[in-house]
């Protein structure tokens, strides 16, 4: 589950520990039924602020990363505190984007945790913000708590927010007409249309990171819950049926290879596709140069790419055959033109099925 900086830290007084403590009641009542919980957690750097006395959010990375420093030590002694009380330990797992973008350091992390859960051990997990620059930062704990959760093949992610699920309209614009969504088989171009901007001082997501974390977990079979963490005990809230937005997973299993693709975080370059290359690809069809219309971004042979159609809508994410250069001069043609292009002998699939992830139909 992931928990927000606004649930956590209130401004004016630091640490909501009553609502902690209810929290980890929650979590020792799952412990008990041999359910594995794993926290993905904000809020070393608003609570570091409030602990330096800051009076404003920070600006420069220098005063992010030094607020990250002071708040982290006092979060982990929190989790510590209070999961203590109720006879379990925590382990802390501070996280880069490198760490889950790069293969090998992907499948260290993942070891890693699944030895601590070996040991009974609740993983605590955060950014590296002390260490993290803009260029290697996930930015959101949403998609960071999305990329764990299928990273560990978990059944269901729960994010805990300061608004009580998805609406038509955003909740924060106090719209008459906003409509609760209590259940998304899909995330269609229609529901992320409905996302809204973050809500709260102290926040930095919003619900468009929150679809984009649920387009990473549910295409890889794990369910999604958004619900308000607002109130104490939010876990067995879940439990006695209180409103939530639940994000059906995808039936449709997928390897754990197509599994790292499809959490990468940060593609370095996009493919504009036209409508036959889309229904290609939701037939289970490789990518191919003739269906592109446009590319977008710098990138090389191996890197993750985003396949987007004409209305700039994501369907699809891959590793690319050839960097960019190449793939400018052989856009739009067919296999039987990719030698006087390129002078060589060249493949006509740009990414092959099996290095790439379809969201949705």
């Amino acid at each position: 589950m992931k928990i927000g900086s606004a649930l956590l830290v209130k401004r004016e007084t630091g640490l909501r520990a009553g609502w902690l403590a209810s929290i980890a009641d929650d979590i020792a009542v799952l412990a008990r039924t041999g359910t594995e919980v794993l926290i993905v957690s904000s809020g070393a750097i608003a609570l570091g602020r409030i602990l330096l006395s800051s009076s404003s959010r920070p600006h420069k990375l220098e005063e992010s990363q030094a607020y990250a420093a002071v708040g982290q030590i006092e979060l982990a002694h929190a989790y510590a505190d209070h999961l203590g009380m109720q006879g379990l330990r925590t382990g802390q797992v501070l996280l880069t984007l490198t760490d889950t973008e790069e293969r090998q350091r992907y499948l260290n992390v993942r070891a890693t945790i699944n030895t601590l859960l070996k040991y009974g051990v609740i993983p605590v997990i955060n950014e590296n913000n002390t260490v993290a620059t803009n260029e290697i930062r996930y930015g959101d704990n949403d998609r960071l708590a999305a990329r764990v959760a299928t990273m560990m093949g978990a059944d269901l992610l729960v994010l805990l927010s300061d608004v009580d699920g998805l609406y038509t309209v955003s909740p924060y614009q106090q719209d008459s007409h906003a409509e609760f969504v209590s259940l998304i088989e899909a995330i269609t171009p229609e529901i992320e249309a409905m996302a809204g901007a973050a809500g709260s001082e102290l926040s930095c997501g919003g619900m468009k990171t929150k679809l984009e974390a649920g387009k990473i977990a549910t295409s890889a079979g794990t369910a999604m819950v958004i619900t308000s963490g607002k109130r104490f005990y939010p876990l067995k809230a879940i439990d006695e049926g209180k409103r939530v937005s639940f994000f059906c997973a995808n039936n449709r299993p997928i390897n754990a290879w197509k599994i790292w693709i499809s959490g990468q975080l940060v593609p370095v370059g996009r493919l504009v596709i036209d409508e036959g290359a889309a229904a290609a690809l939701f037939a289970g069809k490789s990518l191919l140069a003739a269906g592109i219309i446009s590319v977008e971004g710098q990138f090389d042979k191996g890197d993750t790419v985003a396949v987007i159609t004409r209305e700039r809508y994501e369907i699809a994410r891959g590793l690319v055959n050839y960097n960019v250069t190449a793939m400018r001069k052989i856009a739009g043609y067919r296999r039987d033109a990719l030698f006087a292009l390129l002078g060589y002998d060249a493949r006509s699939t740009v990414i092959h099925r099996n290095n790439m992830v379809v969201w949705s139909d």
